[in-house]
């Protein structure tokens, strides 16, 4: 928590301190209110005294309640300042750490639980520091100076008093050890209800063909009861916590003036009215005791929760990013759209086997490289290693002469043009999706836009779309088909003109004749850039320069396709299994 909390800047401590000021003023105010008091008990007492002199001290006690009120109502506005702007910072910080974060990274959190940290869980911490500058500050400097006011004015009272404070700590603590361990469940189950809600809403047409609706809702009813039953729990738990503090109250009251009575009784007559008054000072420095205890019960219960969000902020703030930024914006001179592969191995963190082994190649500028293999062969992940989505475990992969690892990250991805394995579309126009962020490059115009679709044979359906370029796609591209998504994610990278282009089985959506002149009009478009191609038809690679046979992460193979026809039996089992013996002799 204090970690977060060093994240405060200047200008909110400053914020802070004028809060801490403005308390004390406060606490001030409202503990003159008793003396006050007392000395309007000894006047309405005492014969003779004149009523100007009891109105007086009314108007003290009346001006002492004003500013008090008033330095409340400064302090809930800057607390509630501080509490806004430390927690979009939060959001940011905690936004900003996930975009840096490589494939490992993010696959540490779920997605759900990366929403749940960024909103609930800041939410949280945002409530304990509004609230913390209101109450945590108030409470120990009221509770030490009440105690300081009433100290030494009766015995008895006293210990009454201390026997109710510690009443109360007692049972505040013994609520924050049953409580405490439910909350982190609390938030874990908020996660599982996100990821419920999420996964019915993206899979909503799966879920219908298949008559699931109602598997789904027991599914979500299931952890939506056991949510509502722990925060049943908690609340419950703290449902008792009023009760005794009002009782304890109630009966602190009770005891100062049952004590009170007997020692007035046993007095003499001169010292009636000094114990009266002190009776009634002391009944109120005590009730403000004990409402010093009460706001920091509240605060107790607002802790856990927060202390269980903020371990959770930091674990997301706290996980750095294996892929480490170069220092390098340019490739060597003379070497322009080349990809090298050197003794390439790749195995994920946790694996103990290679997915990828010692694999080399390497294709210059102008060529298009096609890699192909039976599931599982490790093609994608090959590819992936090129924009540094993981970094190699052993060997290097340059670019225009140049380790991936010595660019910077943006100088890297400037020189890609990359389409994933499944098109995502983002919420949008065509043309926002086409011309997708600046790229670290200037604006790409409406016409290279039209160009790039083009290009991607998405003209003819875009034109029927309601307004045309300007047509809406939904986040996911929803409202579109999947042949459509590919097309305009093709698009996406045809308009950046980039180096080198990397096609992550990017046709697969593609009928066969749209795939056939998409690459045609492609191979013409960007002759002098570098393909990538991740493919498992045989069809969308027949004319590439040089294809890599891939098995069990393995190269098996590499040349042209008739090279390979007669070389590499695995292609050759692959390219018969799609095509008939007379196709693959005349392509």
């Amino acid at each position: 928590m204090l970690k977060l909390f060093k994240k405060l800047s200047f200008k909110d401590v400053i914020y802070i301190f004028i809060c801490f000021l403005l308390i004390f003023f406060q606490v001030w105010l409202d503990l003159k209110l008793p003396d006050y008091m007392s000395e309007i008990t000894r006047l309405v007492q005492t014969s003779g005294s004149d009523i100007t002199d009891i109105l007086t001290q009314g108007f003290y006690m009346l001006l002492c309640a004003i500013g008090s009120l008033l330095s409340a109502v400064v302090v809930g506005y800057f607390a509630s300042l501080v509490g806004s702007s430390f927690s979009r910072s939060l959001r940011k910080e905690i936004f900003d750490a996930v975009e840096d974060f490589g494939m490992e990274q993010i696959k540490k959190f779920s997605t759900s639980s990366l929403i749940t940290r960024t909103s609930n869980d800041v939410t949280q911490v945002e409530m304990l520091l509004s609230m913390g500058l209101q109450l945590l500050i108030k409470a120990p400097i009221m509770a030490i100076w009440a105690i300081c006011k009433i100290i030494g004015k009766n015995i008895q009272w006293s210990i009454l008093t201390g026997i109710g404070v510690v009443i109360l700590l007692g049972t505040v603590s013994i609520i924050m050890v049953i409580v405490l361990p439910r909350f982190k469940k609390v938030q874990k189950l908020i996660d599982k209800i996100n990821s419920l809600t999420r996964e019915n809403l993206t899979g909503i047409r799966v879920i219908r063909a298949f008559n699931a609706e109602e598997y789904q809702t027991d599914r979500f009813e299931k952890a939506n009861n056991e949510l509502t039953d722990t925060q049943l729990f908690n609340q419950r738990c703290f449902a008792t916590l009023n009760p005794i503090m009002y009782l304890v109250m109630h009966f602190l009251t009770l005891g100062i003036y049952f004590i009170g009575a007997i020692l007035i009784n046993e007095a003499g007559m001169v010292d009636k009215l000094n114990l009266f008054s002190n009776m009634v000072v002391f009944s109120s420095y005590a009730m403000q005791v004990i409402m010093s205890f009460l706001m920091l019960a509240m605060i107790f219960m607002i802790f856990p929760r927060a202390q269980v969000s903020a371990s959770r902020i930091s674990e997301v703030l706290d996980t750095k990013s294996t892929i480490v930024d170069g220092t390098k914006e340019e490739g060597l001179e003379g070497e322009k759209g080349t990809v090298e592969f050197k003794n390439v191995s790749f195995k994920y963190p946790d694996a103990d086997a290679y997915l990828i082994k010692n694999i080399s190649f390497k294709v210059s500028k102008g060529e298009t490289i096609a890699f192909i293999g039976s599931t599982g062969s490790g093609k994608s992940t090959l590819i992936n290693l090129v924009p540094r989505f993981y970094d190699v475990t052993d060997g290097e992969i340059l670019i225009d002469g140049v380790n991936v690892k010595d660019y910077k990250l943006k100088a890297l991805h400037n020189k890609l043009g990359y389409v994933s394995q499944k098109a995502f579309m983002f919420d949008g126009t065509v043309s926002d999706n086409v011309a997708y962020g600046d790229n670290g490059r200037k604006k790409i115009s409406s016409q290279k836009i039209k160009e790039a679709i083009e290009v991607a044979q998405g003209t003819d359906f875009v034109t029927k779309m309601d307004k045309q370029y300007n047509a809406h796609i939904a986040r996911g591209g929803t409202n579109i088909s999947g042949g459509q998504k590919q097309r305009l994610a093709i698009a996406r990278a045809i308009a950046r003109d980039p180096e080198i282009y990397i096609f992550d089985d990017s046709f697969s959506a593609l009928d066969y004749q749209t795939d056939a002149t998409l690459r045609k009009e492609l191979k013409k478009y960007t002759k002098d850039a570098t393909i990538l191609i991740v493919a498992q038809r045989i069809g969308t690679i027949l004319n590439a320069d040089k294809i890599v046979v891939l098995d069990r992460g393995e190269c098996v193979g590499i040349g042209n396709h008739k090279q390979l026809m007669k070389n590499c039996d695995i292609y050759k089992e692959i390219a018969l299994s799609q095509l008939s013996k007379e196709e693959l002799e005349n392509a």
